[in-house]
């Protein structure tokens, strides 16, 4: 009988967790599946250049600059009660920005869906502390890091096949039922659990985290479209920056801190942070010039794109359960520091793409990097996880959940501004283009086909492509650099392996 309830028990978790990855995955894809179709919304709602900016950054912005608070109020009054309300305020958001009829309400609609990803994302991460025995901690990290890794360049394949067969409304439509399938599985399979002892809420704490974080990634969001010199970019990051470093402060000197900023003094939490971050880095500035790559200069279709970056996802598929069976075997710096070695290998070779660079090369490369963010993802997590006490560990994984978000915002920044760069340098002029036309076409590269395009122009094409593809090298040759300085400092800095037995911590803190 004994034996029984405990299998039981068992499968309830391991079902619960596979409702929680449900969830994920559409926070995940919810990052990109806006690009696609972005065209058709300019059409629909007679939106601007700007406004369908925001309808992308708006989900980044309130996502990040959340999350540390959220991730506190789960530890205080229970994670199964918070992961259900970012479930259902995700839900009924993607269904008015389903339905939006205006570029306003849609951009409202995915700032309130980035509050219910801020609150789901951390919360599901510090459910399996709190869920599972450190043992099993690293299968069950991997099923959610493969369900937001996965997420993330499954968006343009998701969107691109519904934006063929469905209004654009569907690519936030399709949420509602995943949501729905989410909630149903969670209230009758997880277990609810808190802080026994949760401190005073900090209140000037969490304002503080949220003004500074809101700022600092405005600043970043912005930089590439109006420059890193620009008065307004400047004064977002020096007053996020500012807010920060008094929230810091405040959290050292107040006796009952909102987020325990003493975790960075255990070599297993900050090293374990600082890969997620550095890895996201990489990521998402790899997927900000690829699909480019793909659509302009090699001239696949948005769905298309979306499908050849397929070999991203089985590399992250199958790196995720290696990096968990190294943790294991010894410890967490192995599988960390080898996944980015391999993520740095697979980017270096990728920046050789050249513009008519056959497809087979670039899925190998695209395979290699996949294998490596897997292999290095999961058990860099799993460290994390493993260093936070589990009554703590909602607020321990909002630090560094918001890290890697503020960490994929600067990637972008950063990377998207190197990109713009290296295309303006190559990019060839014919000094009788008129001003307008050579304004666009320094502007972007899908400026300047849509120039040659319509003045006849082969040559303009031609040079914007090997321009376009120069810029990317740049990115993935400093994307390279970058994981493979954090593989060195992985290798030399990063302590700790799982436990090999150990009672399930929901035995202990659920309540």
């Amino acid at each position: 009988m004994a034996q029984s309830m405990a299998q039981s028990q068992d499968t309830r978790r391991w079902w619960a967790l596979a409702a929680l990855g449900v969830g994920v995955l559409t926070l995940g894809f919810d990052i990109t599946i806006m690009n696609v179709a972005l065209p058709t919304i300019a059409t629909d709602l007679s939106a601007g250049t700007d406004a369908l900016q925001w309808m992308v950054n708006a989900y980044v912005l309130v996502l990040a600059g959340l999350m540390l608070a959220c991730g506190a109020l789960g530890d205080r009054y229970g994670r199964k009660r918070l992961i259900q309300a970012g479930l259902l305020v995700f839900a009924l958001a993607s269904a008015v920005a389903a339905w939006a009829d205006s570029a306003g309400v849609l951009i409202a609609a995915r700032a309130l869906m980035g509050v219910g990803g801020a609150v789901l994302m951390p919360i599901a991460f510090a459910v399996v502390a709190v869920l599972f025995a450190p043992h099993e901690r690293g299968r069950a990290v991997s099923v959610l890091v493969m369900g937001v890794g996965a997420g993330i360049p499954l968006g343009p394949i998701i969107g691109g096949y519904l934006l063929e067969h469905f209004w654009w409304g569907s690519i936030f439509l399709i949420n509602v039922p995943l949501a729905a399938l989410a909630l149903v599985a969670i209230a009758l399979l997880l277990p609810e659990s808190r802080d026994p002892a949760p401190p005073r809420p900090d209140v000037p704490g969490g304002l503080l985290s949220t003004a500074g974080l809101v700022a600092l990634v405005y600043g970043l969001i912005e930089a590439p479209g109006r420059g890193w010199g620009d008065p307004l970019v400047l004064a977002a990051l020096a007053v996020g920056a500012a807010l920060l470093a008094v929230f810091v402060r405040w959290e050292l000197r107040t006796p009952e801190p909102m987020i325990d900023l003493r975790l960075f003094r255990r070599a297993q939490f900050l090293w374990g942070s600082l890969a997620g971050v550095l890895v996201t880095f990489g990521l998402l500035g790899l997927l900000f010039a690829l699909p480019q790559y793909l659509q302009l200069v090699r001239g696949y279709d948005a769905l298309g794109t979306g499908l050849r970056l397929l070999p991203l996802i089985g590399g992250l598929i199958v790196g995720a359960p290696m990096g968990e069976k190294l943790a294991a075997r010894a410890g967490y710096r192995l599988p960390v520091a080898v996944g980015l070695l391999v993520v740095a290998g697979g980017l270096a070779v990728g920046a050789a793409t050249e513009t008519d660079s056959g497809y087979g090369f670039v899925a190998a490369w695209l395979a290699v990097v996949g294998l490596g963010i897997g292999m290095s993802l999961s058990p860099a997590m799993e460290a994390v996880l493993g260093a936070l006490p589990p009554e703590r560990s909602g607020s321990g994984t909002a630090i560094t959940m918001t890290l890697r978000q503020a960490g994929g915002a600067l990637g972008v920044a950063v990377l998207g501004s190197l990109l713009a760069q290296g295309y303006t340098d190559r990019l060839a002029l014919s000094s009788d283009l008129p001003g307008p036309a050579a304004e666009a076409a320094r502007d972007s590269v899908a400026g300047a086909l849509a120039v040659a395009e319509r003045m006849n122009l082969p040559t303009l094409a031609g040079s914007a492509k090997d321009a376009y593809v120069h810029g990317m090298g740049l990115v993935l040759l400093t994307t390279a650099a970058i994981a493979l300085l954090s593989a060195a400092l992985t290798a030399a800095f990063l302590r700790g392996r799982p436990a090999e037995h150990a009672e399930a911590p929901a035995e202990r803190s659920a309540v």
